[in-house]
């Protein structure tokens, strides 16, 4: 009987060869690295534009390998096969990461503090957001439409910022009240100064009421040349602030804010540009809005993908329906998984439960309770993807998103399986999800980017 079951390996146990080890490190570097300096929708995509153009793909190009932007915070990229009536290779993965908007109006002052008002973006966990260092990334675009990147908190030199924690001797009526309660979004309240406008440096000589709010102005104005009224058409975020590192005695662990999803984005990015001699057509979508619901102009949502597919089409092979290139059409919607808390197994039903380490999972359906809101890939092409990475020697794993009646969520793939495709959900483990601190392991990150290169050009 042994010989007929099975049991998903290792990938400490696959790559075993130094030089497997190797490259597997060096993408680990070049991970952290991304993951440092990328920690936005709009700095992902710009990332990835950077690359591509080192590449050789034309931003807004008609045909052969092209890309385009929206908004700068979505992405479209094609690289030219043989036959785009076989259909196209897609890998979506999203750039956006739970995190505190800015409001519109933002600044305050009270109890001799100057502070940011925040609305918390996606699904957090809000007491995790508080006494911790935070940075400030984003745009300000000013009346002109001259747009000014901001970001402040991750030079060594530069100030960080904070959510003031209430202290435990005045907790006790928190500590009895319920977790989803006890927290409440309208008191997430950045803090940006303490120190009050001296009256000698005020306009006219004379001291404003709000003196902290007015020097919190006084060294935007200086620093970025921006006034309060330009925070209306501002998209301002706090996230937490200092590097990506690895984690524990081995570095066997990347600990780092927005795994979930640009430890995708990244991996996915990497195949599509070691893939672009491929013989199939490959396609990379990066998404932004995934964490509300992929709603908006540059949401799965939109019409952005279905734009630029029927614009390359038209350039491309005119002569080829879009419905059936859609419907021949194999996709991969790039989204990270829960596995087993060490502290929490639990929640887990644990025969159908990912583990750190044994690879990329995959996860045939999302979706809550009875499978409400989900694609459900079907079982032939489970079989492909199945034989492909079996084939090429690269560990995977199959789990649900916990018990079943015990939670669930979405990714992106429901909205691209309504145009036919098959289309499954894939990406690495990830520890701690929607934390501000996620983990992944080093040895998960590079079976993925090895199955979705292998995705990519599989014949």
């Amino acid at each position: 009987m042994e010989k007929h079951a099975f049991d998903p390996k290792s990938c400490w146990d696959t790559f075993t060869r130094p030089k497997d080890r190797d490259a597997a490190y060096a993408l680990a570097d070049r991970y952290i690295a991304f993951m440092s300096r990328c920690k936005t929708e709009r700095e992902t995509v710009a990332y990835a534009r950077e690359r591509l153009q080192a590449a050789g793909f034309a931003e807004k190009g008609k045909a052969g390998n092209i890309f385009r932007t929206l908004q700068g915070k979505t992405l479209f990229a094609m690289s030219r096969g043989k036959k785009l009536k076989a259909g196209l290779r897609l890998i979506g993965a999203h750039g956006d990461t739970p995190r505190l908007d800015f409001k519109q109006h933002p600044l305050q002052e009270q109890a001799c503090i100057g502070q940011a008002k925040t609305h918390y973006y996606g699904g957090i966990r809000k007491y995790q957001w508080l006494a911790r260092p935070l940075a400030i990334h984003g745009v300000v675009v000013l009346e002109s439409g001259k747009t000014i990147p901001v970001v402040i908190g991750e030079d060594p030199s530069d100030p960080v910022f904070t959510i003031a924690d209430l202290l435990p001797h005045l907790a006790a009526s928190q500590a009895d009240t319920p977790l989803s309660k006890a927290f409440e979004g309208e008191k997430l309240n950045l803090i940006l100064g303490h120190r009050p406008l001296e009256a000698s440096k005020a306009k006219n000589k004379e001291a404003p009421k709000e003196k902290i709010k007015a020097q919190m102005l006084e060294l935007l104005h200086r620093k970025y040349g921006i006034c309060e009224e330009d925070l209306y058409s501002a998209e301002l975020q706090a996230v937490p602030a200092g590097p990506a590192r690895y984690v524990g005695l081995d570095s066997a662990i990347i600990g780092a804010y927005g795994h979930d999803d640009r430890a995708c984005a990244f991996s996915a990015l990497e195949a599509f540009l070691e893939a672009k001699s491929s013989d199939q057509y490959c396609c990379l979508m990066l998404w932004d809005k995934e964490e509300i619901g992929s709603e908006g102009s540059t949401g799965a949502k939109s019409r952005f993908f279905e734009y630029c597919v029927l614009d390359y089409l038209k350039a491309q092979e005119p002569s080829l329906a879009f419905s059936d290139l859609m419907l021949a059409t194999r996709a991969i919607s790039a989204d990270v998984h829960a596995p087993v808390d060490p502290d929490w197994q639990e929640l887990h039903e644990k025969l159908n439960a990912a583990l750190m380490g044994y690879g990329p999972c995959f996860c045939k359906f999302t979706g809550h309770r009875g499978k409400y809101e989900a694609n459900d890939a079907h079982p032939e092409y489970v079989a492909w993807l199945r034989s492909i990475l079996n084939k090429a020697g690269i560990p995977w794993q199959m789990a649900e998103l916990g018990k079943v009646d015990g939670g669930g969520g979405g990714t992106v793939a429901m909205h691209l399986a309504a145009y036919g495709m098959n289309i499954i959900d894939c990406g690495p483990p990830v520890l701690s999800m929607h934390s501000p601190f996620e983990l992944v392991s080093v040895m998960d990150l590079y079976a993925t980017k090895l199955a979705y290169t292998e995705f990519y050009t599989a014949k």
